[in-house]
């Protein structure tokens, strides 16, 4: 998608139950739209087999992530089945100090925490067309045991009250239909913003 020139850059904040599809929703965003950048969040977990360091989560022991926030160095973070996930502060900043939208790829506590920051933001909860679907997806994926399945199926019912919170709700029935969708929703909120700062 074409960017009006004269929209200024903004935080689009995507979270969602696991399994989805709100990574690769993220994903198609950042190809057809060059002004915006991800996020990419810092992490103790160990990365997939389809995951570089740099480029889908920087990850770190331990005490690399420690370190960091001892330093003030995260914007947000947080402890989520049994690792920790951030937001380094300078990553953001120098994003929009370079005109860029910056996305972001978060759990719903990370979000609400961005939006504490940036009251501007704009917080998108992705819903699954059912919960039979989603368990589907999850089983699909083959990263997870029957309990970690389990255990995400739990958190449901709080990430769904803390997306009454969120800007917009939004069902991943078609990848492409939510991709376009998005965008529209996206564009409308900067030309909203900017018209406001007028």
């Amino acid at each position: 998608m074409k960017r009006e020139k004269y929209l200024k850059p903004i935080l689009i904040v995507i979270s969602a139950p696991s399994g989805t599809g709100k990574t690769t929703v993220c994903r198609e965003l950042l190809k057809r739209n060059p002004d915006f950048r991800l996020s990419i969040s810092a992490t103790t977990r160990p990365p997939r087999i389809t995951e570089a360091n740099g480029v889908d989560y920087f990850f770190l022991s331990n005490e690399e992530f420690m370190d960091k926030v001892r330093k003030g160095e995260f914007l947000e973070y947080e402890k989520v089945f049994g690792h920790y996930y951030g937001t380094l502060k300078s990553t953001v900043e120098n994003y929009l100090k370079e005109g860029y939208s910056v996305l972001f790829d978060i759990d719903v506590n990370g979000a609400l925490k961005i939006k504490e920051h940036y009251p501007d933001a704009l917080l998108i909860f992705i819903k699954p067309p059912s919960l039979e679907e989603l368990k589907e997806r999850l089983k699909n994926r083959k990263t997870d045991t029957p309990e970690q399945i389990q255990e995400r199926l739990s958190r449901l019912p709080i990430e769904y009250e803390k997306s009454k919170l969120f800007n917009v709700q939004v069902v991943n029935k078609e990848l492409q239909e939510t991709v376009l969708n998005l965008e529209k929703i996206i564009r409308e909120y900067q030309r909203k913003l900017d018209y406001v700062s007028q």
